[in-house]
C-alpha cells in the first residue's frame, strides 16, 4: 500500500495520460493475438452514504471511480453501485453497517511484458504504484483489496486497529493471478 506522503503527486502524474496505444478496453475477450495478454481488473469496496460529510463529497455515486494508469495511458472505472446493510460479523468487521457497495470490473489488452500501473481513488486521496509482468497469451485477473481508515473513539482493549467504511479507503493491496505485488 502507499502512503500518504507522495499520494498527491502520483495522483497527479497518473491523472495525465500521455499515451493512447497501451491497451485496449474489451468488452468480450475473445483470443488473445499473439504478443499480447489480456488483463481484468476487479474490486469490491465500500464507502459510506451520498451527503453524509458534505454536499459536494462523491462517495456513494457514480462520479466515484477508481483511476488506472498504465505506462502512461489513463482511464477512469466506473463501478456498479448498490445499497447495502451488512450485520457484523465480528467485532472488527471493517464492512458492518449501512452504505454502499461498488464492484469495479474492467476487462484490458495490452502487449505481453512489464508495465508500470497506478491505481487511486482521487477523493480518498490515495495512489498505489508498481510493476507488473504479463505473460503472452494470458488471461490475468488484478484483484484490487481495499484497506479502511481507523474508526475513530477511544482506544479499549480488543478494539485497537479497528477499521471501518464509513472512515473512508486508505489503499488497496493488489493481487495479480492470486499473488500479492
Amino acid at each position: 500500500m502507499a502512503g500518504c506522503a507522495g499520494s498527491g503527486e502520483l495522483i497527479r502524474t497518473a491523472s495525465i495520460g500521455t499515451r493512447n496505444d497501451v491497451f485496449q478496453e474489451l468488452t468480450d475477450g475473445g483470443t488473445v493475438p499473439q504478443g499480447y495478454a489480456d488483463l481484468r481488473i476487479v474490486s469490491s469496496l465500500k464507502t459510506h452514504r451520498p451527503g453524509i460529510y458534505s454536499i459536494k463529497d462523491i462517495h456513494g455515486t457514480p462520479e466515484y471511480r477508481l483511476l488506472l494508469n498504465i505506462d502512461g495511458q489513463v482511464t477512469q472505472i466506473r463501478g456498479d453501485l448498490r445499497e447495502e446493510n451488512t450485520e457484523a460479523r465480528g467485532i472488527r468487521d471493517p464492512e458492518a453497517g449501512e452504505g454502499i457497495r461498488y464492484r469495479f470490473n474492467k476487462n484490458l489488452r495490452l502487449k505481453a511484458g512489464t508495465h508500470k500501473i497506478v491505481i487511486a481513488i482521487i477523493e480518498d486521496e490515495f495512489a498505489v504504484e508498481r510493476e507488473i509482468t504479463l505473460a503472452e497469451g494470458g488471461n490475468n485477473t488484478l484483484a484490487l483489496e481495499p484497506a479502511y481508515r481507523a474508526a475513530p473513539g477511544k482506544r479499549r482493549p480488543g478494539l485497537y486497529g479497528v477499521t471501518s467504511f464509513k472512515e473512508g479507503i486508505r489503499g488497496v493491496s493488489l493481487i495479480l493471478n492470486g499473488k500479492p505485488i
